[in-house]
């Protein structure tokens, strides 16, 4: 099943549709924060944790009355409590938390010099509708919130991360558990996110109304591949063929090959400089080989008659060689409507420079840097906003897109899927070669019923596979195994 996400003025407007029907905000306030108690309580009892002393960071926003009621109903729990805040304008509904506070005779300091005596500290600090950096003195009062020892929680999100791009603006409380309100974020999934958040939970309140309409999807964690048929052999599963390998990059192709082949291709043939060939032999002998040096135009389009997909530009390189190399292939793959072509590394390079549009069956995998090139734009602006980013790409280009990274995003027509699988130990070089050539391999053997998220997620999952015994030091060209592991096994 695919989980909706939103964006948070989709969470606003629809928090504002409910109280426009008579319900009420203070309630609401009051509902949020008694289930996060409850289920803050549940987690230290079920986890055994060693916590009495509490501390809670309120702001001057929604988020500081969550977190006003929070103390109020832990402290009904037990648990010794204080509440730490900066003196600031409050809402009506702030005001009456206040007051509550007050009434149930917890300790309010306008300030955040907190010691470490606390066992845990819960972030109530802002809340999603915070969009701009935060300035010198919040910087400060956030990397003090991280210096201190204890269990750390935060309501709704992290302080300092943007709720709709995983950001940080520039910098976030990092906590053990996020206690996300009335429905998932699209910012807590992708981006510097997952350094954030820690475990993530739901606190579902109001049911959602028909004007709420997702932003984007979680990609399913369950992917099926269809069951092969007992008289299939190896020209029913697929020809893949993988194009690049300048003379002074061979690894790429093998890598993207080898991945092809161990996620259940037929067929794989390498087309790159002759100098790899013995290389490519004596590692994968069942590969076939071409020359690129040694193929004209003919030859390609009678070689693209006769395979299934095609993954071009791993090790292509960027000099006059590899140029003319990629406009005597594009010319005829950019022709090609039925043919799956995956254009990953240097054809992206050259692929910024093409003022064309692809078919929907052109599969394109930047990392950032590859995007910024694409959309003549920075890094930076890539991270700051990934969603804008691979609709801008999607839009100037058509076609299906995939950008990688935490969280890595996948585009198809006009649906956002987000990859909740992967690690960190998966930024290592070649791992972008065998994702394209997963993609060529499972596009060649189901075509349509295979979407191209899920190749995404089953290309994460076998790098979490080689991750269970540590993310340093985790190479791409181990991935082979782990694949064969994850098609064959759900």
């Amino acid at each position: 099943m695919q989980l909706p996400v939103y964006h948070s003025t989709q969470i606003q407007a629809w928090e504002q549709r409910w109280f426009e029907q008579q319900n009420s905000s203070l309630g609401l306030m009051q509902q949020a924060a008694w289930a996060i108690s409850q289920k803050l309580h549940h987690h230290i009892l079920k986890n055994s944790l060693s916590i009495k002393k509490i501390a809670v960071w309120c702001g001057s926003g929604k988020n500081a009355g969550d977190g006003y009621y929070i103390a109020i109903y832990l402290k009904s729990l037990g648990y010794n409590i204080s509440i730490f805040t900066m003196p600031a304008g409050q809402s009506t509904d702030l005001k009456q938390a206040v007051a509550d506070a007050h009434a149930n005779q917890l300790p309010i300091s306008n300030h955040f010099d907190v010691n470490n005596d606390y066992d845990c500290h819960i972030d109530a600090l802002f809340g999603i509708g915070l969009n701009r950096e935060l300035d010198q003195n919040w910087q400060s009062i956030v990397h003090h919130f991280n210096r201190l020892s204890g269990f750390k929680v935060a309501v709704d999100l992290p302080s300092g991360l943007n709720a709709n791009t995983g950001a940080s603006l520039p910098v976030a409380i990092k906590v053990d558990v996020t206690y996300t309100i009335l429905a998932e974020k699209i910012g807590l999934f992708t981006g510097q996110a997952t350094e954030y958040v820690g475990q993530l939970e739901l606190i579902s309140l109001i049911p959602k109304d028909n004007m709420l309409q997702a932003f984007a999807y979680l990609s399913t964690q369950q992917v099926k591949l269809p069951i092969r048929q007992s008289f299939g052999h190896k020209g029913t599963y697929g020809h893949v063929l993988v194009v690049g390998g300048h003379k002074n990059m061979g690894g790429a192709v093998i890598m993207a090959a080898e991945a092809a082949f161990h996620a259940g291709a037929g067929k794989v043939t390498v087309i790159c400089d002759a100098l790899h060939h013995s290389a490519i032999l004596a590692r994968a002998p069942n590969i076939m080989i071409k020359d690129i040096n040694q193929i004209d135009a003919q030859e390609i389009e009678q070689i693209l008659k006769e395979i299934d997909a095609v993954c071009f530009g791993m090790g292509l390189g960027r000099d006059q060689w590899a140029k003319q190399t990629f406009d005597v292939w594009f010319q005829q793959l950019h022709q090609q409507q039925k043919l799956h072509v995956v254009l990953d590394a240097d054809a992206l390079w050259f692929l910024s420079d093409q003022s064309i549009k692809l078919g929907q069956n052109f599969y394109m995998t930047p990392h950032a840097g590859e995007a910024a090139r694409l959309l003549d734009i920075s890094v930076a602006q890539i991270e700051q906003d990934r969603f804008t980013a691979i609709r801008q790409l999607q839009q100037r280009y058509n076609g299906a897109w995939v950008l990688k990274g935490a969280g890595s995003l996948s585009l198809f027509h006009d649906k956002i899927m987000i990859c909740t699988a992967g690690n960190a130990g998966m930024g290592t070089g070649g791992m972008g070669d065998v994702l394209a050539g997963m993609i060529a391999s499972l596009k060649a053997q189901f075509d349509d019923q295979i979407c191209l998220s899920d190749v995404v997620t089953l290309h994460a999952q076998a790098g979490d596979l080689l991750a269970q015994n540590g993310q340093r030091g985790i190479q791409a060209y181990d991935m082979a195994k782990a694949i064969y592991h994850v098609v064959n096994h759900p």
